[in-house]
């Protein structure tokens, strides 16, 4: 499916092919809750970096996350990239080097009209906000950290993988 998207103050655009499009996981995580996700979650979609193009570079700018080593002992910085405009401050994609092929779009970027999820997965809900309720079904699937499916597994599962493509490894 080809998306479109951008950022609140239309500096930043771009576009990108996915094959899981479907905005069904919600992540809980402190990262994704303070950069991203106003109601205490952020929505991240599966698409191909290869195939993504970007207007407006210049307004772009990066955040990578500190993370507490498994020592206990300091921090070190993610991989991951998280992209957003310096305009306005929207969040758009983040990317991870560990996963170069794959790039995930904000759900709450995308302009293209996007398909409804059958159901939703909520992870990394052992540390949510004790402020934020998990909305949803109650036979939604909720995860202490991350499900052992991918976005891409997911997709497939459901019978949801956009037309004509192959479910990504």
């Amino acid at each position: 499916m080809h998306l479109e998207g951008s950022c609140h103050c239309g500096k930043v655009r771009f576009s990108v092919e996915s094959r899981e499009p479907v905005p069904f996981m919600r992540c809980y995580c402190s990262i994704c809750r303070k950069t991203a996700g106003a109601g205490g979650y952020a929505i991240n979609l599966g698409a191909i970096t290869q195939t993504m193009k970007v207007t407006g570079k210049r307004h772009l700018r990066i955040y990578r996350a500190q993370l507490p080593n498994d020592d206990g002992k300091g921090t070190h910085t993610s991989s991951a990239r998280r992209y957003f405009c310096a305009g306005c401050g929207s969040a758009l994609w983040l990317w991870d080097p560990s996963w170069p092929d794959l790039v995930h779009p904000h759900a709450s970027a995308i302009d293209t009209p996007l398909p409804m999820p059958p159901e939703y997965v909520h992870c990394m809900v052992g540390s949510k906000a004790p402020w934020v309720k998990i909305e949803g079904e109650p036979q939604d699937a909720r995860f202490d950290e991350y499900p052992d499916l991918s976005l891409a597994e997911w997709h497939a599962q459901h019978g949801l993988t956009s037309a004509g493509e192959d479910a990504a490894p």
